[in-house]
């Protein structure tokens, strides 16, 4: 996370970091080429390609930070090489604010989660939108895996810092594949234990 360090140590965060005594903790957060860009290394990739959705913030012209969800099934957020992620963007609300704020300013902030796990991976990076029809292959390779709805273009981001959060504070939940998942070997034992009942029950009535 060198690049992440640099990017997001500001020196007002600096400032801080010394008032509050992690100053010299978060020194060796900045060693290195601060012009180094963080690489989406194995393990990012598939941590990213096995999400169902991400967090995305980008700012308006004048400043505020705006958050939406992007989701999707598993692999919808293609790693197209060690800098540059994709997806295709489909219809929504029509409301277009973080594509009308890459035109002001193209720094965008993204957040992968696995809550089960607990764990988060923060990429800092600047996206920019394509025309489906002027990037015909990009496009077919993005169909791979996308999600379900009428694709209005394609979202390419391009990678310059990543960090992996601590797990502290991040509350475990489940989605139902997963509980269904976990829940399996329950299942199948409650099933044993209602066939084994029944037939106790049909063997006591035949007595």
């Amino acid at each position: 996370m060198n690049r992440y360090a640099h990017l997001a140590f500001t020196e007002k965060v600096r400032g801080v970091q010394r008032e509050r005594g992690s100053g010299e903790a978060m020194d060796r957060l900045l060693r290195g080429d601060p012009e180094e860009f963080d690489r989406i290394g194995p393990a990012e990739a598939a941590f990213i390609t096995a999400r169902d959705g991400f967090y995305l913030a980008s700012a308006t012209e004048d400043g505020w930070p705006y958050v939406q969800y992007r989701g999707g099934p598993p692999g919808f957020v293609h790693v197209l090489d060690p800098g540059t992620l994709a997806y295709t963007e489909v219809r929504g609300n029509r409301q277009y604010i973080t594509t009308g704020n890459l035109r002001s300013d193209d720094r965008v902030s993204l957040f992968f989660m696995d809550y089960s796990r607990q764990l988060r991976l923060k990429v800092m990076a600047r996206a920019q939108t394509l025309d489906t029809a002027q990037e015909a292959e990009l496009s077919e390779r993005l169909a791979d895996v996308r999600t379900d709805g009428s694709p209005e273009q394609l979202m390419v981001i391009r990678v310059e810092g990543t960090s992996w959060n601590c797990s502290k504070h991040i509350t475990p939940r489940f989605s139902e594949e997963e509980l269904a998942e976990a829940l399996l070997p329950v299942r199948q034992r409650i099933a044993e234990l209602t066939a084994e009942n029944e037939a106790l029950r049909e063997k006591l009535q035949n007595r």
